[in-house]
This record gives C-alpha cells, sequence and structure tokens, in this order.
C-alpha cells in the first residue's frame, strides 16, 4: 500500500466525515446503506473533501463497543464500492487492527484511531507493514467514560507528552514519521474550556513537527458556548475550523464540508496575504528584522 497523495503542507485540507453508524452524535442513521454511503461520499468530495473518514463505530459518550464483526460489514462494502467512484483517498476510522487491515486492503489510505495505536495492540504493525497515514488522537479515558470527569494539571503538557510516548512507540514499531499526524482529541476527555483553550493555543503542538489535524465539528462545546442542539451548530463549527485553518493545520475533520471548504480557503488567503512580500529578500537590517519575526510567528506547518 503506498502513501496516500497527501499534500499536508501547502494548505489545510478538509476531511469529510460519513458515518456508517446508527448511533454517531449528529448523523447517526442517515447513510446505514451501501447506496446512501456511496452517494453521500461523492457528494462531499463534490464539495471539496480532499478525503472521506468512513466511521463504523460510534465514539459518542457512553455508547457500547461495535464487535469486529458488525463494524466490517458496516464499513468494508463501503470502502470497496467508494474505491471504484472517488478521485479521492479513503481513510477509516477505527480502533481495531483487523478492520484497519482489511480497510486498507479493499483500497483506504488512512487510519484514524482514536487509540492512537492503543486499543489493540496489533494496530502498529498493521500501520507500519501498509505504509498507511496514520492519525494519532489524544483521548482521556475511554469512549464510554471519558466525559465523566475530565482533569488536566496541566493541558498542554500532558497532550504533548502523551503525543511523544506514542510516537515514540510507533517508530519504535516500524511505523515511519511521515506517515503520522496528531489530533489533540477536542470532546475526547475534555471540557468545553479544555477545548477552547485548545483551540486557542493550536499553535504549542506545532513544536512537535508533526501535521495536525482538528475534528470540531458540531461537539457539545459549541452547544455549551451557544446553547444550541446539534443540528444548529453550524455556525459555531465555522468559528473552530477559521481558527484551525489560521493556525495552519493539516487537516479539519467536518460533517458540513461545502460550507467549510469555503471557510477554509478564506481563513488560509487571510493567513497568507502578503507573505510573498514579507519574505522577500531584506534591503536593509530593518527589513531583515521584520521579516524574520514575521515568519516566526505566522505557526504554519
Amino acid at each position: 500500500m503506498p502513501n496516500s497523495p497527501f499534500d499536508l503542507k501547502r494548505r489545510t485540507l478538509v476531511m469529510g466525515i460519513l458515518n456508517v453508524t446508527p448511533d454517531s452524535f449528529s448523523d447517526g442513521g442517515q447513510y446505514l446503506t451501501v447506496d446512501t454511503a456511496v452517494a453521500r461520499a461523492l457528494q462531499l468530495e463534490e464539495y471539496g473533501a480532499a478525503v472521506i473518514d468512513i466511521g463504523g463505530e460510534s465514539t459518542k459518550p457512553g455508547v457500547a463497543p461495535t464487535s469486529l464483526t458488525q463494524e466490517c460489514q458496516r464499513v468494508l462494502p463501503v470502502v470497496e464500492a467508494l474505491k471504484k467512484r472517488l478521485t479521492i483517498p479513503l481513510s477509516i476510522d477505527t480502533s481495531k487492527a483487523e478492520v484497519a487491515k482489511r480497510a486498507l486492503d479493499a483500497g483506504a489510505s488512512m487510519i484514524n484511531d482514536v487509540t492512537a495505536l492503543r486499543g489493540d495492540p496489533e494496530m502498529a504493525s498493521v500501520v507500519a507493514g501498509s505504509g498507511a497515514k496514520i492519525i494519532l488522537m489524544h483521548m482521556q479515558g475511554t469512549p464510554r467514560d471519558m466525559q465523566s470527569a475530565p482533569s488536566y494539571t496541566s493541558l498542554f503538557s500532558e497532550i504533548s507528552e502523551f503525543f511523544s510516548m506514542q510516537i515514540a512507540f510507533a517508530t519504535h514499531e516500524g511505523i515511519t514519521i511521515d506517515q503520522i499526524l496528531l489530533d489533540p482529541g477536542i470532546g475526547f476527555g475534555k471540557t468545553p474550556t479544555h477545548n477552547l483553550m485548545i483551540l486557542k493555543q493550536l499553535d504549542s503542538f506545532h513544536a512537535l513537527g508533526l501535521p495536525l489535524v482538528i475534528g470540531p465539528s458540531r461537539k457539545s462545546f459549541l452547544g455549551h458556548v451557544l446553547d444550541r442542539p446539534v443540528g444548529q451548530r453550524l455556525m459555531g463549527t465555522a468559528a473552530a475550523v477559521t481558527i484551525a485553518a489560521f493556525h495552519g493545520v493539516a487537516m479539519v475533520r467536518v460533517h458540513d464540508v461545502a460550507e467549510m471548504a469555503q471557510v477554509v480557503r478564506v481563513a488560509q488567503a487571510i493567513r497568507d496575504a502578503g507573505v510573498e512580500e514579507q519574505t522577500r529578500a531584506p534591503t536593509s537590517w530593518q527589513d531583515h528584522t521584520h521579516t524574520t519575526t514575521t515568519a516566526a510567528t505566522r505557526g504554519t506547518i
């Protein structure tokens, strides 16, 4: 399996969410048949998605685990059908090594593992042997208990230390550094304040030197701020995506691809405005100082 053709440095990509589950927090039950899932994925590609993330197990707080058989039955026919229809890469959202392996064999080229290789001892070898991209996400606890009482002594230090530990484990197991993306895990073992702080200080994670993925779409912290139900969080999602794109994340994972693709384009245009002029060769000591300061504070990948 060759590495997927993602350009993770030049622009922020939009990952379209395709949940083929009955119980996901936002779109559960909408795409349960292969036909409806394929139609939705084709629509997301048309809207501007650069990758489709297919999930067969809900990670909504408190939801019971899905069996290996059930998850495979949900996702594999969709992956197989879409591989023949899409021109963009497919990602499989799973923490089970066997699901990941079968999905990669069927045509996926990325794994989105919310457990960051901790959920299944065979996952690292599957990733290493495939050459696929892997998203390592931070989560305090498990989907069943992560929101019971999330607490941190030092939010950014603890997340960064977790990433450093999992990166070291991944590379020890044969996964190359250029396969890895990092997701701070908005909504996974965090309070609304924790989630807002992560978005506010995304630049802190750029020090790890790897592409960042952010998934704020329709999540409960937006409902907390706006006092709006899941179906009315489009503008809140847009605000979070604007911040993420402005801070140079590699990818945003969203449900509302058409709208967020526009948001990303504008946020990125603002972020990059005048960069050419700012990076021209300086003509004086003062110009050199200004250029260096600007480049150091951009926070792009």
